[in-house]
C-alpha cells in the first residue's frame, strides 16, 4: 500500500467518524450504501457539516467568516496531498464521482447569511436560501448516487433539499430564534398574526392563537416539495434509492409530528427516537417508499 493510499483510507476513516457520531439523522441513510459510496457521502457530510459547525459556532462573526473564507479556498484547491483528512477525502471523492464541488459554494453563501443575521420577507426568499444550504447537498449526493447527469433528477434533488431544510427550520424554531435567527417569512407572521419576541430570560415568546395554524400552513407547503422530491427515488440504483429513502422518511416523519403537535416546537427541538429511526431506513432498504 503507498503512502498517498493510506493517507486516503485513514481520511475516509476520518469522515466516517464524523458522519456516525454527527449526523444524526443522515448517517441511517448513509450506512445502506455499499462502501465506496458510503464513504464517498460520509466525506461530503463531513465538509458540510465543518461549514454548517462554523456557521452555528459562537465564534465572533468576523472571525466565522473569515473560516467560511477558509473553507471556501480549501474546496476549490482540494488536493490528496492535503493535511486535512476531510478535504483528502473530498479530493480523493471528486477524482472517482463527479461531484461538483463547486456546489459548495453555495452552502457557505448561505451560511454566510446566516452569519450576517439576515431574514426573509417571503417564501420565495426563503426557498433560494434552502436551495443554497440543502439543495447544494442534495446534488452533490447525485454525483455519489450515479445520477448526477440527469437533467430530471437533478430539479427532484434540489426540491427534496428544499423540503429536508423546510422541516429543519420548523423543527428549530426555538433554537435559531435563542441564535439570533428568524427563519419564517415575516409575511407569514403578519398573515396569522405572530409575533416572535423574547421574554424576561431571553427565551421565544409567541402568539400561541396563531401559533398553530402558522405551522400547519408551513407543513403544507414543505408536503409539495417531499411529493416533488420523492420523485427522484425511482431514477437511483436500489442502494442509493434506499439511502436517499431513509433520510428522507427520517424528516418526513418528523414533518408529521410537527404538524400535529405544533406548539412542542416552542419547548424545544423535536426528534423521533432511535427505534423509529431505524424502522425507517429498514422500509427503506426493503423497498417500501417513505
Amino acid at each position: 500500500m503507498t503512502v498517498s493510499s493510506e493517507r486516503i483510507r485513514e481520511a475516509y476513516a476520518e469522515c466516517e467518524r464524523i458522519t456516525g457520531e454527527q449526523a444524526r439523522n443522515f448517517s441511517y441513510g448513509i450506512r445502506l450504501l455499499p462502501g465506496p459510496k458510503r464513504r464517498a457521502l460520509s466525506a461530503v457530510y463531513a465538509f458540510a457539516r465543518r461549514v454548517d459547525d462554523i456557521g452555528d459556532g459562537d465564534l465572533p462573526c468576523e472571525e466565522k467568516l473569515r473560516r467560511l473564507k477558509q473553507a471556501r479556498v480549501a474546496v476549490h484547491s482540494a488536493t490528496v496531498d492535503s493535511s486535512d483528512p476531510v478535504v483528502v477525502a473530498l479530493a480523493a471523492t471528486a477524482q472517482r464521482m463527479p461531484i461538483p464541488l463547486s456546489a459548495f459554494d453555495e452552502l457557505i453563501d448561505g451560511c454566510e447569511s446566516d452569519v450576517r443575521g439576515a431574514t426573509y420577507d417571503t417564501f420565495a426568499e426563503l426557498v433560494h436560501y434552502c436551495r443554497c444550504v440543502a439543495g447544494s447537498v442534495g446534488r452533490l449526493s447525485l454525483g455519489v448516487f450515479g445520477a448526477a447527469d440527469s437533467a430530471e433528477a437533478r430539479p427532484r434533488a434540489d426540491a427534496l433539499g428544499v423540503a429536508l431544510q423546510l422541516t429543519n427550520i420548523l423543527r428549530d424554531v426555538r433554537e435559531d430564534f435563542g441564535n439570533g435567527r428568524v427563519y419564517l417569512p415575516a409575511a407569514d407572521l403578519e398573515r396569522f398574526g405572530v409575533g416572535m419576541e423574547a421574554d424576561r430570560r431571553g427565551d421565544l415568546r409567541i402568539d400561541e392563537p396563531g401559533w398553530n395554524a402558522l405551522i400547519e400552513y408551513q407543513a403544507q407547503r414543505a408536503e409539495l416539495w417531499y411529493a416533488v422530491g420523492l420523485g427522484l427515488l425511482p431514477l437511483l440504483d436500489r442502494r442509493s434509492r434506499a439511502c436517499c429513502a431513509a433520510m428522507a422518511g427520517i424528516y418526513h416523519e418528523l414533518l408529521h409530528r410537527i404538524a400535529a403537535e405544533p406548539h412542542q416546537a416552542l419547548s424545544g427541538r423535536m426528534s423521533l427516537p432511535a427505534w423509529k429511526k431505524a424502522g425507517v431506513a429498514a422500509r427503506s432498504l426493503a423497498g417500501r417508499a417513505p
